[in-house]
């Protein structure tokens, strides 16, 4: 069978998507990750299917680089935003449905403004934040991010991905995040799933900018990541209560092309 994909990447988050509107892609953990396989596939974060809905314009169904059902992806559901107005989908504002529910989204410019889900509690403990923002992470603020090693976020994020705590309850993304002198922030993620530090992450920059308000950064926050600049706004209901929140940032295609599945 040939398939035909497109490209897409959200600062550095990269991802597969089909149009699958024929509901013809033929899902399966192995295709899926070997697609998803930087060198014996086409390779990515993750792989997204853009699919029908019956009430809304379309529904986002997305696949970590292991070829495992995930939970909502930030820059993935901003990629597929970019991908399905390119289709023509809709033209400048869109609701669409994701693992985590119905989403929002419109176009200004090369940015996609994803709203995300309302954020109802965060656990905040000694030396770390804990929040679900359509995915689980586990936020830490501390000196130096940018200067960490990949080994050290890697290091660091699998032992408290797979902690006691965490890993039986399936695990969490793991978030470094540094406070510059201008209140933005410099984040660093390692991501479940993937099992590998990313360039980027929506979800995980989202956690770190609602955890940084606790720390004097206000909406909106700039967030920094090694793929590029994303931003955060948000307004706080209370103590742990977030809602109106939007990831906002690029998205574009790399290229498109096909493979045999």
């Amino acid at each position: 069978m040939l398939l035909h994909f497109h490209k897409y990447q959200g600062t550095g988050n990269d991802f597969v998507i089909i149009d699958d509107r024929n509901a013809a892609f033929p899902i399966s953990q192995e295709l899926v990750a070997r697609l998803c396989d930087r060198r014996f596939g086409i390779g990515a974060d993750g792989l997204m299917l853009l699919q029908s809905h019956p009430t809304l314009d379309f529904r986002m169904v997305y696949f970590n680089a292991d070829g495992n059902p995930s939970s909502m992806c930030g820059n993935g559901g901003r990629c597929l935003v970019r991908f399905a107005h390119s289709l023509g989908v809709f033209r400048q504002e869109t609701a669409f449905e994701a693992v985590d529910g119905r989403h929002e989204a419109y176009i200004k410019g090369r940015l996609v403004c994803l709203r995300m889900n309302d954020v109802r509690h965060v656990q905040r403990e000694t030396g770390f934040d804990f929040l679900d923002t359509g995915s689980p992470h586990y936020v830490t603020f501390m000196p130096n991010v940018q200067q960490m090693t990949h080994q050290q976020v890697v290091e660091q994020g699998r032992a408290v991905r797979y902690n006691d705590y965490f890993g039986p309850k399936g695990g969490t993304n793991v978030n470094f995040a540094e406070i510059l002198p201008d209140n933005s922030l410099f984040v660093r993620t390692y991501e479940r799933g993937v099992e590998d530090e990313t360039y980027s992450c929506g979800t995980g920059v989202t956690a770190c900018a609602l955890a940084a308000n606790y720390r004097n950064a206000a909406s909106p926050v700039k967030i920094h990541t090694k793929g590029g600049e994303l931003q955060v706004s948000f307004q706080q209901v209370n103590e742990h209560e977030f809602t109106d929140i939007y990831l906002i940032g690029p998205a574009e295609e790399v290229f498109e092309g096909t493979v045999t599945a």
